[in-house]
């Protein structure tokens, strides 16, 4: 890019990365808009004298509101931060389709949607930078998060596609690919996991084999101001690097998917999470 970028749009602030994301574009010296849902959430980052306000990702006029209201006061939106999101937990076979519809449509149509918002003012200046959180769950696919470790992979996938489409118009695309970060992600996928019906659920006997890939982005969890630091300094270089991976795991999870066969890693996370443990007598 031309010249270092200044205005910049946060989804997904109300706490983890989120937050420290617009801590650390704040201190920077960046003109930060945090938003988040529910704006009442963002009243730590308020009280900095950040901007902050109300962004839903599944809501087109949302969407529109927000980028409106920047262009309006700072003409452009200089780095666009897809972040928010969620991870739906539970196996596949007994997941609600209407809840696999929301996991998609917040973590890949929505990052689309608030691009295609942003890209014509960045086109328009011949320069901009669009960064979209993914998760090294978008490498290595786990049990009892196939939606959640679909939606990134699909996030990836539509990254690449980006950074090459957009390079001619001077836009950089950034794929972060977090490891576990310390949030309230966690605490989020363990509350909204659908316990097995009793009598009912093939995965009755492994409960609690559910709760903990719900839980396991908690576990050796790295603070996200490290995912926030390392956003920070990819975004300030002249050349974005395509991929940032940072945090516990986000280097050795994706060496494992590529580097151990398929059957072998299949039987590991087999056994990690209980599923060696269904069909026997």
């Amino acid at each position: 890019m031309a010249r270092r970028p200044r205005t910049v749009l946060v989804t997904g602030c109300s706490s983890g990365i989120g937050a420290a994301l617009a801590n650390a574009f704040h201190d920077a010296g960046y003109t930060v808009y945090a938003t988040a849902r529910r704006e009442d959430t963002l009243a730590p980052l308020r009280s900095r004298g950040i901007a902050t306000m109300t962004l839903d990702v599944n809501d087109q006029m949302s969407i529109d509101v927000a980028v409106t209201r920047i262009e309006e006061e700072h003409e452009n939106v200089d780095v666009l931060i897809n972040n928010a999101g969620f991870g739906a937990m539970g196996p596949l076979a007994e997941m609600p389709l209407s809840r696999l519809r929301r996991q998609f449509e917040t973590n890949v149509i929505g990052p689309v949607a608030l691009t295609q918002a942003v890209v014509p003012g960045m086109v328009r200046r011949r320069r901009g930078c669009i960064v979209n959180i993914g998760s090294v769950s978008g490498v290595l696919t786990t049990p009892f998060a196939g939606a959640y470790c679909a939606s990134k992979a699909a996030l990836h996938s539509l990254s690449d596609a980006l950074r090459m489409e957009l390079s001619p118009f001077g836009i950089a695309v950034v794929t972060v690919q977090p490891g576990a970060i310390r949030s309230r992600f966690g605490d989020t996928a363990v509350a909204g996991v659908t316990p097995p019906k009793r009598g009912e659920s093939l995965y009755e006997p492994v409960e609690d084999g559910i709760q903990a890939r719900a839980g396991a982005s908690q576990v050796d969890a790295t603070s996200p101001e490290t995912v926030a630091a390392a956003v920070l300094r990819a975004v300030s270089r002249r050349r974005p690097p395509h991929t940032v991976r940072t945090g516990n795991g986000s280097l050795k999870l994706a060496l494992l998917r590529w580097l151990l066969p398929t059957r072998l890693l299949d039987r590991s996370l087999a056994r990690r999470f209980g599923l060696d443990r269904l069909g026997r007598e």
